[in-house]
Order: structure tokens, then C-alpha cells, then sequence
């Protein structure tokens, strides 16, 4: 699963976007996803942060960010600093709603479920204020 949370500069608004696919992530599936992200945010300018994944400091990753400057800037966050990542809080929230005590049978009743959750958590800018304020993060 891929996900970010956008945050208009003005703080008028906050998106959730994300993506499930079966396997990891590696570099080509995460530059799909920023793909994606750039098109629904419709090529609008964008501050990534983002934590020490291999997969993001790819030389492929790289690569590819280098040719990007043009809407992304990336600003990784320092090693340990997972209390800093506005997503952090979204896995704990959708573990205490959709998948508390959540014993699926299969993957696809689990991917349902945290699609279902997603899509709240989506759905409430508030919610995903409250992320970013628990950083101590401002826009």
C-alpha cells in the first residue's frame, strides 16, 4: 500500500491519496504511484516527505526524482523520525476502526476493509489536519 496525505498550502483542504496492490513496493511501482499522485493533484507543485525507505533513495528513485523538480520536492525525514510523518497516524487510526479486532478470512476481506477505512479517513480533511498537527508540522 502507497499512501500520502495532501495538504492545500492555504489549509483550506487535505486529501488522502492512496494505492493497494498485491506485492511490495519497489521504485517503479512508487514512481507509478507519485504519477498518479501528480495527476490528481493536476500537475499542481508538491513537498513530498518522506522516511528512509530503500526504495526511496533508489538510484533509479533518483533518477527519476532528479527529473521532477519541475512540481516535486522531496524532503526526506531524518532516520527514527516516524513521528514526523503525517501518514504515521493513519495506520493507527484505520487499526482502531475498520481493523480492530478485524479477523478476515482472506486478503481481499482485509483489503476491503482497509479500502472501506481509507476512504473515511479521506473524507474528513479534519481527520487529516489532525495528522499533520500531531507531527508539530506546519504548512
Amino acid at each position: 500500500m502507497a499512501t500520502a496525505i495532501a495538504y492545500e498550502p492555504d489549509a483550506t483542504a487535505a486529501e488522502l491519496v492512496f494505492q493497494m496492490r498485491p506485492g511490495a513496493y519497489n521504485d517503479e511501482a512508487l514512481i507509478e504511484f507519485l504519477g498518479q499522485v501528480h495527476d490528481l493533484l493536476r500537475g499542481r507543485k508538491v513537498t513530498l516527505l518522506w522516511d528512509g525507505l530503500p526504495s526511496h533513495r533508489s538510484k533509479v528513485m533518483k533518477s527519476w526524482l532528479s527529473s521532477q523538480h519541475h512540481w516535486l520536492v522531496v524532503e526526506p525525514l531524518p532516520a527514527y523520525g516516524h513521528d514526523l510523518n503525517p501518514v504515521e497516524p493513519v495506520w493507527g487510526n484505520l487499526k482502531a476502526h475498520e481493523l480492530a479486532n478485524f479477523c478476515p478470512d482472506t486478503i481481499d476481506e482485509a483489503a476491503v476493509a482497509a479500502d472501506e477505512g481509507l476512504c473515511r479517513i479521506g473524507a474528513q480533511a479534519d481527520l487529516c489536519f489532525s495528522f499533520l498537527r500531531y507531527t508539530g508540522l506546519t504548512l
